[in-house]
């Protein structure tokens, strides 16, 4: 915490209620000022104190304030007894999942909720989740890799080069790609993100800028990856701005990187803090979003869902430098993540954990597998999902279960029987791993059109 020697006794001398206020204020001080004298940080704590209105809209200080205006004690939450209404998308879906759906419909401020066909168990909201509330947001209900989403470039090279020039689209994938938690680039774009006022106002974000500088143009492990692969757009459509026909395109998958994880993680013990719920609601803990907390946790997501873009343009910038070429059409949507929206009538924030958004006339990209075929599509504005649709096939085996399902054999086979080369990956990715996408984009023809396909040749995946 630094070297700064404020203790509780100290802020209750100042006049502070003996109340949580007195823990906030203490933790704010000493996270901000580890390295300022007592005597200036005490002053700042009464001027709090005698005048907490004019602290109520401070990213520094707001909590503070808020905690001396409500100075209410934190009351455990019940859930209701009846759930909100939902529905369910596809038949292939685990009880364990469809339960977690209906403990968050249970939640005091949920109004609706629906489930996609690729869902699978999560924490808190399951995969494939969506959950509309009101005021509130969930930090669980977004996710650990916040404003993770799908990127696809279409680029006028002909497709066959890659067969043509296999080797140098596996070099370029291998040079101009980073993975995981240790690959960065050597050099970084100075990127307007950097420049913006949000990562100096609020302290977590603060601490995490030099992490989101050096990870910037980064891919994360697991299921995220970078592809080359063969698009087919199956009719002219206006929107997309393509004849039909085949192109080459490059498809990515990652997120937020360390910055999300980490606003992730701090945001979700603030929020079980503040919001207790019962043992098995309580990843379902939110954030009111008239709170202090809850408008840093809105700010600080944000930011990070801007900053998972702009990971995604700066790997497409690499790549289309690297293979020439020029990009005709780019398709992007992100997924875990809450959006303030209408429902009925009515403005509520939906939570979209693992979703595509599939708004009326809404462009997306949905993928298969390593392997299998992925969907560019068009949003139907469907109510009942909540203008949602899947974001993959889903998982049919946890990650657990690949480890001793699936060898590096059985990968190879599947590989060489689809025609794709695989760099990195794991059993845990193994093409097995997931739903027949197929069956996942039928179940969802209520929710999207299908404008056009994307078939993965050369996949980079961490190791």
């Amino acid at each position: 915490m630094g070297n700064l020697k404020l203790k509780g006794k100290d802020i209750l001398k100042l006049g502070y209620p003996n109340n949580q206020s007195v823990n906030i204020a203490l933790e704010v001080m000493k996270r901000n000022f580890a390295t300022k004298n007592i005597h200036y940080v005490k002053s700042l704590l009464k001027e709090i104190m005698l005048n907490p209105e004019n602290f109520e809209k401070d990213l520094t200080f707001g909590q503070i304030a808020e905690a001396l205006l409500s100075s209410k004690k934190t009351e455990k939450r019940m859930l209701n007894t009846q759930r909100a209404s939902f529905q369910i998308f596809g038949n292939n879906i685990s009880e364990e999942t469809m339960n977690q759906l209906y403990t968050a419909l249970k939640l005091p401020v949920s109004v609706q909720g629906a489930l996609m066909p690729d869902a699978h168990s999560g924490y808190g909201l399951p995969i494939g989740g969506v959950l509309a509330v009101e005021n509130a947001v969930i930090p669980y209900g977004v996710g650990m890799d916040i404003g993770c989403r799908m990127s696809l470039s279409i680029l006028d090279t002909p497709v066959s080069y890659l067969d043509g020039a296999k080797d140098k689209y596996e070099k370029v994938l291998a040079e101009h790609t980073k993975f995981g938690m240790y690959e960065t680039h050597k050099s970084h774009v100075d990127h307007e993100i950097f420049d913006r006022d949000t990562f100096d106002m609020i302290p977590v974000l603060r601490r995490l800028k030099g992490k989101a500088i050096r990870q910037m143009g980064s891919s994360g492990g697991g299921n995220h990856f970078v592809e080359f692969g063969e698009v087919e757009i199956t009719k002219a459509d206006e929107q997309i701005g393509l004849p039909k026909g085949k192109y080459l395109g490059i498809l990515s998958h990652s997120g937020s990187r360390g910055l999300g994880a980490e606003i992730a993680q701090y945001y979700s013990r603030v929020a079980m803090d503040q919001c207790p719920l019962p043992k098995e609601a309580q990843n379902f803990a939110w954030l009111d979003l008239n709170t202090h907390l809850g408008l840093e946790y809105w700010t600080a997501m944000n930011l990070a869902g801007d900053y998972a873009s702009a990971c995604h343009d700066d790997i497409h910038r690499r790549l289309v430098k690297a293979v020439g070429g020029r990009v005709k059409a780019r398709i992007e949507n992100h997924h875990n993540f809450a959006w303030k929206e209408i429902h009925n009538g009515k403005e509520v924030i939906v939570h979209r954990k693992g979703a595509t958004p599939a708004n009326k006339n809404e462009l997306g990209m949905i993928p298969g597998s390593m392997t299998a075929k992925g969907f560019i599509v068009r949003g139907k504005g469907n109510p009942d999902s909540l203008n949602s649709a899947s974001h993959g096939a889903g998982r049919a085996y946890s990650r657990g279960e690949c480890r001793s399902l699936f060898t590096q054999n059985d990968i190879k086979k599947e590989l060489k029987l689809k025609n794709v080369t695989l760099m990195g990956g794991n059993a845990e990715e193994a093409p097995m791993a997931y739903k027949d996408i197929n069956e996942v984009m039928n179940a969802q023809s209520e929710l999207v059109d299908i404008l056009g396909t994307f078939q993965p040749r050369i996949v980079r995946m961490d190791k």
